[in-house]
């Protein structure tokens, strides 16, 4: 810290001193700190003015500082060796002092070292207190540092120092201590903030004043999007004063910046205040990707993936591959469109764009097409099985061919024919809930693909559904969702001297499947095997003769939500006219092909909803949708099915699915 300025002889020590002084323009060096930095000595003659952090000097015939200066000029830094001569001409060689004084801002202030040593003495001021005092008439120099802690703003530093006789040496300097356990002191806040945003490039440009710190490490620089919070990572670091961000998301939303100052020690100031740019939005969203396309009764299906920044998606068809491609729809919010203006015996093409909500369209996605159209039929089924249970008839299969979409399962006691047509199948089980105890129901199954082809129908096979045993139906049954397994517990009961059963099924018209190997003798069963999604249960209790009651109430979980949420209850479905629900008593056809069917969805009022998650007959996948509304346009005659659930608020966890049948004329 401390700058030696040595000279052996003392006359060329005077003779530096005296063309410094008479010089009409010298570079001195100072720093930036307050010891380096560049100033202009002043002639002599002319009145002397020193722009700070230079001082001004003021030299004295005597050591008390007394009468008029002899001479007064400016001086980078406090750094002299004038041995045994003068310190400029017209003072003594003994009996002299000099007095250095400068007016500077501190910044914020904080722990300072003054280190001075000098031949004779010298005092140091702050303010005008006394910090230093090596007072005395000494034959070799003595050294002193203080430690010190500077208020923020500006202080006026008094360096006085007196030679008696001898040698005359005086060196001193000050700068901030900068190690983080000492210096704690944050910096200022930069001042004079401004940014400016060029719609032609999309840049945004900050300058700032320039900080006051004499321990300045720089200024780190931070952006967020309006609405959300800082992060702790600056985007940029400068010792500049300005900073061009290149970077900035041309999304037309609005953007703000900060400017914080840090210095050695790693202390941050606080933040300006927030500098906001608006930007133009010229980027469209990225290209579509993943574009799958699957046929169903009558329709095309397309999904694809999310593209981040788009607000909808429009879907172009064309009979060949190099188009002209026609937009069929536009403002799709979903990630998947049903086209039921396709011809589905006639081959087609598709292309889709995401478009963001300033209306910029990306580039198309690839061409994707379903494929010539198929005539082949599905394998006819095999492995059909009936058992008769208490819960209804449980009829199983095995898979057909892979394309197959639903099945038709057709059910008429033993030497009659189906009297309402078949029932729809989405899996490869069916439980009949209609079926009478006691009346021997015989089942054959059709595959039917998503071109309309029909397998070959099945062998057929006959089970009687048992009317229940002596014993009352258990009550109470509940759930508790586990990480390993569903925990289930119901009522007691006192006809359970045989034990109880416990069924599970996961689609909504699935065959129930027994998954208690033995009889269960406690209230309670633990499913180590429970699937993930929905599944539902029913017990049974077993009387004397091995009967089985009447179930219990079907309780219903789902593995995707939290032990804590059971998910919300199915909505009330109504069909629109012409159409009704197709019920055991009453299955005939209402409406026609080609007639729209609008299905109304009312929730629970109990629980919040995000939504719903639904499917008709013809669909591979579910629909996600938050509209209490949901409209589809049966393909062609027959017996079709409507299934859906609630999605809880949070859109991920949902709870039972419900269904409803109806026929189309």
């Amino acid at each position: 810290m401390i700058s030696a300025r040595s000279t052996t002889a003392r006359v060329p020590a005077r003779a530096t001193v005296t063309a410094r002084a008479t010089a009409a323009t010298a570079v001195a060096l100072a720093t930036a700190g307050g010891l380096l930095t560049a100033v202009t000595s002043t002639p002599a003659a002319a009145a002397t003015t020193c722009t700070s952090p230079t001082y001004t000097r003021q030299f004295f015939s005597n050591t008390t500082f007394s009468g008029t200066a002899k001479r007064t000029d400016c001086d980078a830094s406090i750094a002299e060796n004038w041995g045994a001569g003068s310190p400029a001409t017209g003072l003594p060689k003994d009996n002299f002092s000099v007095r250095w004084t400068v007016t500077r801002d501190f910044g914020s202030g904080g722990p300072f070292a003054l280190v001075a040593a000098a031949q004779d003495g010298i005092r140091v001021y702050i303010d005008g207190t006394r910090k230093i005092d090596l007072w005395k008439n000494v034959s070799s120099t003595v050294k002193k540092t203080v430690n010190v802690t500077v208020p923020s703003g500006k202080h006026t530093l008094r360096v006085d120092y007196a030679n008696w006789n001898g040698n005359a040496n005086v060196n001193f300097a000050y700068a901030p201590r900068t190690s983080a356990t000492v210096d704690r002191v944050k910096p200022l806040v930069p001042t004079a903030p401004t940014v400016t945003y060029d719609k032609t490039t999309g840049k945004a440009k900050l300058t700032w004043a320039k900080n006051k710190e004499m321990d300045l490490a720089g200024y780190r620089i931070y952006r967020r999007l309006n609405g959300t919070s800082f992060s702790g990572t600056p985007l940029a670091t400068t010792t500049a004063t300005t900073y061009t961000d290149s970077t900035v998301p041309k999304t037309s939303q609005t953007y703000a910046y900060e400017i914080r100052a840090h210095d050695k020690a790693g202390n941050q100031s606080a933040g300006t205040a927030d500098l906001t740019v608006t930007t133009v939005d010229k980027t469209p969203p990225g290209q579509v990707t993943g574009v799958e396309v699957t046929v169903a009764a009558s329709a095309v299906r397309l999904d694809w993936k999310a593209v981040a920044d788009a607000f909808s998606y429009s879907v172009y068809r064309a009979s060949a591959p190099q188009g002209p491609y026609t937009r069929i729809t536009q403002a799709v919010s979903e990630t998947s469109y049903t086209d039921v203006t396709a011809n589905i015996k006639q081959r087609a093409y598709y292309r889709v764009t995401a478009v963001d909500k300033n209306g910029n369209e990306s580039v198309p996605s690839a061409t994707v097409d379903p494929g010539e159209p198929d005539t082949t039929a599905p394998a006819q089924v095999t492995g059909l099985t009936a058992q008769g249970t208490t819960a209804g008839n449980a009829v199983r299969w095995e898979a057909s061919s892979a394309d197959v979409e639903r099945y038709e399962v057709w059910a008429a006691p033993v030497g009659q024919s189906d009297p309402d047509g078949p029932d729809i199948a989405l899996g490869t089980s069916f439980n009949d809930t209609r079926a009478e105890d006691g009346v021997p129901v015989t089942y054959k199954v059709q595959a039917i693909d998503a071109y309309g082809n029909a397998s070959p129908v099945s062998e057929t096979v006959t089970a009687t559904r048992p009317a229940p045993g002596e014993s009352a139906a258990p009550t109470g049954l509940t759930g508790t969702l586990r990480d390993s397994d569903t925990a289930l517990t119901w009522d007691y009961s006192t006809d359970a001297r045989f034990g109880y059963r416990v069924y599970r099924r996961t689609g909504g018209n699935d065959a129930w499947t027994r998954i208690s190997e033995d009889e269960v003798t406690a209230v309670r069963y633990n499913d180590t095997e429970a699937p993930v999604g929905p599944a539902s249960y029913y017990v049974v209790v077993l009387d004397q003769y091995g009967n089985e009651s009447a179930p219990t109430g079907v309780f219903t979980v789902n593995r995707a939500t939290p032990a804590t949420s059971t998910g919300p209850k199915p909505p009330t479905i109504r069909l629109s006219a012409p159409y009704t629900e197709c019920t055991a008593n009453d299955c005939a056809a209402h409406g026609s092909s080609g007639t729209p069917v609008t299905v109304t969805l009312t929730p629970d009022p109990e629980r919040l909803i995000g939504g719903y998650s639904y499917k008709f007959s013809s669909d591979t996948s579910y629909t996600r949708t938050t509209k209490s509304t949901v409209t589809w346009t049966p393909p062609r005659s027959g017996l079709f099915v409507f299934e859906v659930q609630s999605v809880d608020y949070y859109g991920s966890r949902s709870g039972a699915s419900t269904q409803i049948d109806f026929k189309v004329g």
